[in-house]
């Protein structure tokens, strides 16, 4: 005879858990086989009998197991195993499976199992992990988009508009319909042009493609 288990299985506390124990023997299994559980405390102490199946199972009736073991056995398989319903810390402990098959009398008839069962962990649901980004993402992007801003467009220079002439005021070494800006004028940025009007617009247009031959301005009558 020999008889097999797991040496340890691990559980969460509440789900079921399956003791598996299965064993061969010489002989076939007839009406005198008989299996017992018995289980001994994770703090110590002598085993305690907690199931008997003899033909037909006798699960506790009494005590931390009753009503919580079920019978998933089959000797014709050779299998003998249990099931453990609603696992909690205190079935903590060691669990020795006990097959006896008449004749067959040699041999390993038991098998232990260490059980361990540990908390169940809290989970956390989706919608709360959604609203934690939000709350913590949202905030930080527009934050980074109006630093973006700031850099990509800086504050308009009003030194610009301190030799603004009227379009139709002609000045000496002035153009016609244009404005007097300082010599040394700096490069505009993109943002700069944007933010000016028509006659400024008009102003760099002409800076960088001069008047073809023949080409006029038209001056604004009063």
């Amino acid at each position: 005879m020999t008889v097999s288990s797991p040496a340890e299985v691990h559980s969460v506390r509440g789900n079921a858990v399956t003791l598996t124990c299965t064993f061969t023997s010489t002989s076939r299994a007839t009406s005198r086989m008989s299996v017992d559980w018995s289980y001994r405390p994770q703090t110590g102490g002598p085993p305690q009998a907690f199931f008997h199946f003899s033909s037909l199972a006798f699960p506790p009736q009494d005590g931390q197991f009753n009503g919580r073991v079920k019978w998933l056995g089959s000797p014709a398989r050779g299998e003998a195993s249990i099931q453990l319903l609603n696992a909690s810390l205190s079935d903590n402990g060691t669990y020795t499976c006990s097959v006896r098959n008449p004749p067959d009398v040699h041999g390993s008839p038991t098998s232990q199992t260490v059980l361990t069962v540990t908390p169940k962990v809290p989970t956390v649901r989706f919608s709360d992990v959604a609203v934690l980004l939000a709350f913590i993402l949202l905030p930080s992007a527009i934050i980074t988009l109006a630093l973006l801003g700031r850099m990509c467009c800086p504050p308009r220079d009003k030194s610009l508009t301190q030799g603004y002439h009227s379009p139709i005021e002609v000045t000496p070494g002035d153009e016609p319909g244009f404005k007097q800006f300082n010599r040394k004028e700096k490069n505009m940025t993109c943002c700069d042009l944007y933010f000016l009007d028509s006659d400024y617009e008009d102003y760099y247009i002409h800076k960088e493609r001069p008047l073809a031959q023949g080409e006029t301005m038209a001056v604004s009558q009063c």
